[in-house]
């Protein structure tokens, strides 16, 4: 399968090397930066035939790649996606899959008009320790869900920041909440039900005023289902990153997952005694070599059988939709001060610009 990059950044190693796990075609990858491009050719010693372009739509136009991976800055995932569709190129969206509702939208009605698979990349639903307890929602383990907690406590500095100017924009970015904590936020929702009623959010900037929006977040959820969730999320942990864990709370069922990317079972308690605890926690316990650990390469196969076999993926455009949706709600709330309820119709990143500068 033809497969082309778009963006060469902090990310894009992990697709690329997975997009090599799964024996793609890389036929060309595109930068603005040339030496980006360069690093990663020497890196993943890319051959010669693998072109290099500057200017996205010429690659997609001269190569027609089927499956093209986009992990630009955030504000332009949705010009980017929109256009590969347009060109009858199946995509995976890195988080989040657009800065807007409106865009969102725009990406899932293309892909449709279009006929062409679109997958938003949150890849720690594949985690071995997060499909085990999706596997226990599924068969109604926990019984009636209380509540669950997702937990993204960092660090980003000055230097993260100043290697790239888009970070930390109200136009590009968005905060913490959407760029760091939007795995994590995408698993709560996954796993508590989905569907949302109600949310009440508090954001602040309290350690980088170098940067347009929030550094820290916290929101309770009120899902359909009664159950409720709790987020709290920051980059202004010291001096590193501490924790990214995921609590499920219910009738006849614990779980926590934690690690540095919710890579390991902590706590594994249900009534039925299905299993031993003991070896669930061994069984599905992975020790990641960072943040964003080994998801890309599973994600990429089910993207890759998905197309194949002409079913949507497992993590499709419209879940994209829904972790994005809970962030601008928590923003929302947070910067009318009061709860949102949801669906929200339409809402962006950039309705926030001065939110901290007031």
């Amino acid at each position: 399968m033809r497969y082309a990059l778009v963006g060469c950044g902090r990310i894009s190693p992990n697709h690329i090397a997975a997009a090599q796990n799964n024996k793609l075609d890389i036929i060309a990858i595109c930068d603005v930066d040339k030496s980006c491009m360069e690093d990663k050719v020497v890196k993943f010693k890319l051959s010669d035939a693998v072109k290099q372009y500057t200017d996205y739509k010429e690659m997609i136009e001269k190569e027609k790649p089927e499956l093209v991976a986009i992990c630009t800055e955030s504000g332009k995932h949705a010009e980017v996606a929109l256009f590969c569709i347009e060109h009858g190129c199946n995509c995976i969206i890195e988080k989040p899959i657009a800065l807007s509702i409106k865009d969102a939208d725009a990406i899932i009605s293309a892909s449709i008009k279009h006929h062409v698979k679109v997958s938003a990349c949150h890849q720690n639903r594949f985690n071995k320790s997060v499909q085990i307890i999706r596997e226990a929602i599924d068969m109604n383990r926990f019984g009636k869900l209380f509540y669950g907690a997702a937990h993204i406590r960092w660090c980003r500095d000055h230097e993260y920041y100043d290697r790239a100017s888009w970070r930390g924009t109200w136009e590009q970015d968005g905060g913490a909440l959407m760029n760091q904590c939007i795995h994590n936020i995408d698993l709560l929702r996954w796993m508590m039900g989905s569907e949302i009623d109600t949310v009440v959010g508090m954001t602040d900037r309290l350690n980088h005023n170098y940067i347009e929006a929030e550094d820290v977040g916290i929101a309770i959820i009120r899902f359909k289902n009664g159950s409720y969730g709790l987020i709290d999320g920051t980059t202004d942990i010291y001096p590193s990153n501490l924790e990214e864990t995921l609590y499920i709370f219910g009738e006849k069922g614990t779980v926590k997952a934690g690690g540095q990317s919710v890579n390991i079972i902590e706590e594994w308690k249900f009534a039925d005694l299905l299993d031993n605890p003991k070896t669930v926690k061994e069984r599905f316990h992975e020790n990641p070599p960072n943040i964003y650990g080994y998801g890309h390469t599973p994600l990429y196969a089910d993207v890759i059988n998905a197309i194949e076999n002409d079913r949507q993926p497992y993590v499709t455009a419209m879940e994209g939709k829904k972790a994005l949706e809970l962030v601008l709600a928590i923003y929302k709330s947070a910067a009318e001060g009061r709860a949102v309820k949801l669906p929200l119709e339409d809402c962006a990143t950039i309705d926030f610009v001065n939110r901290f500068d007031k």
